[in-house]
């Protein structure tokens, strides 16, 4: 769920000129005059590449930490902590982006790993049906924004960044309910209300692609400084695999009925 993050570059408004403006230069580390290294769309394939790339070698790490046994280490939480961490920082301070982009990605990865392990050894198969999904939405979106099907108007973008937040309210709620022994049980079966839940949160996230490719382009439009690409495959990055666990979680559900 990086958009909120991505959202403080720009905020809701129209694209802005060709000019950085000075709060832009601030928020993403850049003094004086501007670079002529500016942002630029292969900068930000780049840098979403690279990213994945360590999203790998740590989800190799995670899936051969959990093994055979299909129950998540000690180390499960120690990820989460950390994801959060640098999240919170780089969401502070984009320009750090091409330092711990990575760092997020490896601890990123890890998770991504230990829970795919546990997926795929309840429901076989399922790793691989949550990536093909996945990839299909994210060439499906991207389409479809390409297009102008789905344009990132302002009203978008509010409504969008929204509806994150309020699913990352309700899975922290179910989160601390939990650890207080009334777990909101309908959240994680397979019951015809948790799929709709499921299908719900599966379509916000999709629609949070849109939000990527307009930053990305608003960031390309406004000549933002080289480091942003790295902010900007942050944010596609964090997006992806957000798709890909509620992918797994779904056909979870599906496999429980």
């Amino acid at each position: 769920m990086a958009n909120p993050v991505l959202e403080r570059t720009f905020g809701t408004g129209a694209v802005p000129d060709a000019a950085i403006t000075e709060a832009q230069q601030q928020m993403l580390g850049q003094t004086g005059p501007v670079s002529a290294d500016t942002m630029t769309v292969q900068g930000v394939f780049r840098a979403t590449l690279a990213l994945f790339a360590v999203v790998l070698v740590g989800a190799a790490y995670g899936w051969g930490a959990v093994g055979d046994t299909a129950t998540l280490p000690g180390g499960f939480l120690f990820a989460i902590l950390g994801m959060v961490a640098l999240a919170i920082t780089i969401a502070v301070r984009p320009a750090l982006a091409p330092i711990l982009g990575p760092l997020y990605a490896l601890a990123q990865g890890v998770l991504l790993g230990m829970l795919s392990r546990v997926y795929e050894t309840a429901f076989e198969g399922i790793v691989l049906n949550a990536v093909l999904a996945t990839f299909a939405t994210f060439i499906g979106m991207l389409i479809l924004y390409g297009s102008g099907v789905v344009k990132a108007t302002a009203k978008f973008r509010k409504v969008v960044v929204g509806a994150t937040l309020g699913i990352g309210l309700f899975y922290l709620l179910s989160i601390v309910l939990s650890l207080f022994g009334a777990p909101m049980t309908f959240v994680w079966d397979g019951s015809p209300l948790g799929i709709f839940i499921s299908l719900g949160i599966i379509v916000v996230a999709a629609l949070n692609l849109v939000l990527d490719f307009d930053f990305i382009d608003r960031g390309v439009a406004a000549g933002l400084p080289s480091r942003t690409e790295w902010l900007a495959g942050f944010g596609l990055m964090v997006t992806i695999v957000w798709l890909y666990l509620e992918f797994l979680r779904l056909f979870a559900r599906l496999n429980q009925r």
